[in-house]
C-alpha cells in the first residue's frame, strides 16, 4: 500500500459472489466508496480511495472447514489492508442447514479477533426479509413455507434462525428482540452487556424495518465484528461520519463501456424464473441450455456463441428452469454435478461472449455469478449506482478491457429486471 492511498476503514467477508455485491451495493449507496475482490487476492489489488472491501468467497455451501479457512484467510488480508472493523455477509434467506457455515465461521473470525459476543441479522425489509421473534419472513410468509424449503443445495426447513444458528454453533445463541431493538441504539447497547452476561456469544437480532437497522448498525459501532444480511450493513458507514472518518464524496460513480450485450441465468428461483419468462414474453431472443445434453459433451457451448453472434441484439442463454425439471436434472447427474455443468458451460459462455464484442453483461444466480467472474478473470470490481434493491451496477476489468457486470442473487430483481438492468449498464435510468 503507496503512502498516499487511503486505508479503508471496513473490511467485508462475503460467502457468494452476488452476496458481496449486494453488500458492496448497500455500502456505496451509505456513501462508502466500495471495491469488492473476488477471493482473496495474491497479490495487493487496486484500493485507492476504497473506503470499504469485500473479499467474495464461494464458500456458501462448501464444507465448514473449507469455509473457515478461507474466511480466516480473507480476514488476514484485510486487516493487512488496515481495516477498522470487519463485517461478515450471508444470504437474507439465511440459507445454511444445520451442517452449514454460517455459525462455523463466525466463531472462527470472534476467536481470531478476540471478540467475545456479535449479532446476526440476515434481515432486509426492503427486500422482504424480516425477523420477529428469531423467525424469518419472506414477505408475508415463514422463511420454511416460502419456497426456500426446496432449496437444491440449502434447504431452510426451520424459520426459526436462533434453532438454526445453534445448530451449526458451538457458544451458546440468544435472541436480541425486536421490542429491545425498537427503544433505539442505547437499549441495544444494554441488552447486547445482557446476553454478554448471560454467556451468550452470538444472538439473532430481529429487525423488522429499515428503521431497526439503523438502530442495530448504531448500536455495533463498538463491535469488531458484524454478521448478517446486506441490510444490517446500511447503518455501519453513519458511524464512521460521525467519527470524522468518512469524507462526502459520489461513491457509486463509473465509466460504463460501450459495446455488446447478453444476460446470463443459471439460478433456479422463483424470481430469476420470473424474470426469464418476463423476457420471453417481450419476443426478445432466448436461447436455452440442457444440462442433460452438457453432460453428454456435445457441442452447446460452441452452438450457444454462433447463435449469439447471429442475433445482433441483446440475448438471454439461461438454464434456468422450474423446481421439478431442477430435481429430475439432479437425479438423472447427481445435484453436484448438475450444477457444476450449468456454472461452466455459462463461465465458459461468458468469455466466449466477452471475445465476441460483449462489454454489457448481466448474470442471475449466486453461482452462476461467481463461475462467470473466474472464468473471465475478473478480480475486483468497482461497485455503482443501484440497479434493484441488492443489485448495483458494476465495473470490472477483463484482459486491461472494462466490463460492465450485474451480478444479480437468485430470489433478487423485479420482474423486468433483466431489460432494466441492461438499460443501467448502457448508463440511461434503470
Amino acid at each position: 500500500m503507496s503512502q498516499t492511498e487511503t486505508r479503508p476503514l471496513l473490511g467485508c467477508i462475503a460467502d457468494d459472489f452476488t452476496g458481496a455485491t449486494d453488500l458492496a451495493n448497500m455500502l456505496v449507496r451509505g456513501g462508502m466508496r466500495t471495491v469488492q475482490v473476488i477471493g482473496v487476492p495474491a497479490a495487493d489489488a487496486e484500493l485507492d480511495a476504497a473506503d470499504a472491501v469485500v473479499v467474495a468467497l464461494k464458500s456458501r455451501t462448501t464444507p465448514a472447514a473449507e469455509a473457515v479457512s478461507e474466511s480466516l484467510a480473507a480476514l488476514a488480508w484485510l486487516r493487512q489492508r488496515g481495516c477498522r472493523q470487519f463485517f461478515f455477509k450471508y444470504c437474507s434467506t439465511f440459507d445454511s442447514t444445520a451442517e452449514g457455515n454460517i455459525g462455523p465461521v463466525a466463531e472462527a473470525l470472534q476467536e481470531a479477533l478476540d471478540c467475545d459476543f456479535t449479532l446476526a441479522c440476515p434481515a432486509f425489509p426492503e427486500t422482504g426479509r424480516t425477523l420477529f421473534r428469531a423467525h424469518l419472513f419472506v414477505q408475508d410468509q415463514l422463511l420454511s413455507e416460502s419456497g426456500m424449503q426446496h432449496h437444491p443445495l440449502t434447504p431452510m426447513g426451520d424459520a426459526n434462525l436462533v434453532r438454526v444458528l445453534q445448530a451449526q454453533s458451538r457458544g451458546k445463541v440468544g435472541l436480541l428482540r425486536y421490542d429491545q431493538v425498537a427503544k433505539g441504539p442505547e437499549a441495544v447497547r444494554a441488552a447486547i452487556a445482557e446476553l454478554r452476561t448471560s454467556g451468550h456469544r452470538l444472538a439473532i437480532a430481529d429487525a423488522l424495518s429499515d428503521a431497526d437497522l439503523h438502530t442495530l448498525g448504531a448500536a455495533c459501532a463498538e463491535l469488531p465484528l458484524v454478521t448478517g444480511g446486506s441490510g444490517i450493513a446500511q447503518g455501519l458507514p453513519e458511524n464512521f461520519r460521525r467519527a470524522g472518518l468518512l469524507q462526502a464524496h459520489d461513491a457509486a460513480a463509473l465509466a460504463l463501456p460501450a459495446g455488446g450485450e447478453a444476460v446470463l441465468a443459471g439460478s433456479a428461483s422463483q424470481a430469476t424464473n420470473g424474470q426469464v419468462a418476463a423476457w420471453l414474453e417481450a419476443g426478445r431472443p432466448a436461447l436455452r441450455l440442457d444440462p442433460l445434453a452438457l453432460a453428454q459433451g456435445d457441442d452447446s457451448i460452441d452452438a450457444a456463441l454462433a447463435w449469439a453472434r447471429e442475433q445482433g441484439q441483446a440475448v438471454l442463454i439461461y438454464a434456468t428452469s422450474p423446481a421439478d425439471e431442477v430435481k429430475a436434472f439432479q437425479r438423472e447427474l447427481g445435484v453436484a454435478r448438475a450444477g457444476e455443468l450449468v456454472e461452466r458451460a455459462l463461465g465458459l459462455i461468458a468469455r466466449g461472449l466477452f471475445d465476441q464484442g460483449v462489454r454489457r453483461l448481466v448474470v442471475a444466480g449466486g453461482e452462476t455469478s461467481g463461475a462467470v467472474v473466474q472464468a473471465l478473470g475478473v478480480q475486483s470490481l468497482r461497485i455503482g449506482a443501484q440497479i434493484d434493491p441488492g443489485v448495483p451496477a458494476t465495473l470490472g476489468q477483463v484482459a486491461g478491457e472494462p466490463l460492465a457486470l450485474a451480478l444479480k442473487s437468485g430470489n433478487f430483481g423485479s420482474r423486468d429486471f433483466f431489460a432494466k438492468a441492461l438499460r443501467q449498464l448502457a448508463g440511461e435510468q434503470a
